[in-house]
């Protein structure tokens, strides 16, 4: 295996120009938020914020300070409603876990969507070994829940339901305000959760209006570190640990926090809403020259997802027939063209996104399927050099079947 990435590795020499889109699962730090984390591995607030000391003071002090901005910028009434957590899919599995054990005496129905991220499914089908029940709602060929099915799912059993605000694949833009309105409605007492990950600094969200229990953001997926995100816990939310240890800051989560992270999500948070809307109209134009100029040069693909203001300004995710979606990064890799097939989630296990499937993909479409995000970052010419290499790439692997299909 190692050989083989060796190889793969020399054959990326020379590459003159790289542009990376693979956002979903991974991506750069910017210099500044780099910047802005590094003198708390070394120089201050390097203590365990629970001692007794000046640099624990210090670090109280910082994780206290990032807690307020971010709680800012969503909009909470007090700081404490920021838990810290080692990222999404922690913030999740402590979301549903948590209401689940506090809850199980009212209920034990679980409510969520076809095309919910893993780590709210898995968590959630996992429970049905205790007890718990699991309805998914079904979706329409865009992504958009069922509201009626919704609303016919919802009981006095009902102890969670969890939908996400943005779908991390296919950028859809779930009517949230109205799926809690719905579940309030019918239960008082459910609590609701969303993974807000894909919306955090690309859509605007007030927790209080929303009026959610339990929202998930993560630092990546707003280019921050890696291994750090939040859930937001509204007051009173009935809600308990998942796991055990060293209780700091962060009530809901034990252990020692990892101090410079978090000072780095939130300096992350700060660019992205820095100045807000030009950046959402920047990556919504750069959105849509890319998917306007990939269905200009090459036939035979497919949207995945709503267009235009139903669509998170970021995302780009298209099939492309007679093309196998992780031969085709692997052939864009070698022009420097980084993006990812389907989901980081399912990839290696060679399976289709469930999200594809959901939506009506035929198994063709879904393992045909490449997802792509941009930033701020990123520039027209960054795009141009993908829709001159994508055509040459897309013709190449269709023509090894016999028919090339670019226009």
């Amino acid at each position: 295996m190692i050989e083989n990435v060796k190889e793969l590795l020399k054959a990326h020499e020379g590459i003159i120009r790289e542009v990376y889109l693979d956002i979903e699962n991974s991506s750069m730090v910017p210099k500044e938020i780099v910047e802005a984390m590094l003198p708390y591995f070394n120089q201050r607030a390097y203590g365990n914020p629970t001692l007794t000391h000046k640099p624990g003071w210090e670090a109280f002090e910082t994780i206290m300070e990032s807690a307020q901005k971010i709680a800012n910028f969503i909009g909470c009434k007090t700081l404490e409603e920021v838990n810290f957590t080692p990222g999404e899919t922690e913030a999740n599995n402590l979301a549903i876990l948590g209401t689940a054990l506090q809850m199980k005496e009212k209920g034990k129905k679980i409510v969520i969507s076809e095309i919910e991220p893993l780590s709210v499914m898995h968590v959630a089908e996992m429970l049905t070994k205790h007890g718990f029940s699991v309805t998914k709602v079904p979706v329409n060929s865009e992504g958009f829940i069922n509201l009626e099915k919704l609303k016919e799912t919802v009981d006095s059993e009902t102890v969670i339901a969890s939908f996400s605000m943005v779908n991390h694949e296919i950028g859809t833009i779930q009517p949230i305000k109205e799926a809690v309105e719905i579940v309030k409605d019918k239960n008082q007492e459910a609590i609701f959760h969303t993974d807000a990950s894909d919306a955090y600094g690309k859509i605007k969200l007030d927790v209080q209006k929303l009026d959610a229990d339990l929202v998930t953001i993560s630092s990546y997926k707003i280019l921050g570190p890696r291994g750090v995100g939040a859930l937001y816990v509204k007051e009173d939310t009935k809600i308990e640990r998942i796991i055990e240890g060293q209780i700091g800051t962060q009530k809901l989560w034990p252990g020692i926090e990892n101090t410079p992270l978090i000072v780095g999500f939130a300096k992350a948070s700060e660019l992205a809403f820095q100045n807000f809307e030009d950046n959402v109209n920047h990556m919504r134009r750069l959105r849509d020259m890319l998917i306007n100029g990939i269905f200009e040069k090459i036939s035979d693909v497919r949207l995945n997802g709503p267009k235009n203001e139903k669509r998170a300004p970021d995302n780009v995710n298209i099939s492309f027939l007679r093309c196998e979606g992780e031969a085709l990064t692997i052939e864009l890799s070698l022009s420097g063209v980084y993006v990812s097939s389907g989901s980081a989630c399912t990839r290696r296990l060679l399976q289709p996104s469930h999200v594809l499937i959901a939506i009506g993909r035929i198994f063709e479409e879904a393992h045909g399927s490449i997802l792509m995000k941009v930033t701020r970052y990123h520039k027209d010419e960054d795009i141009n050099h993908v829709l001159e290499v994508m055509p040459k790439a897309v013709e190449r692997l269709r023509g090894i079947t016999g028919s090339t299909g670019v226009g």
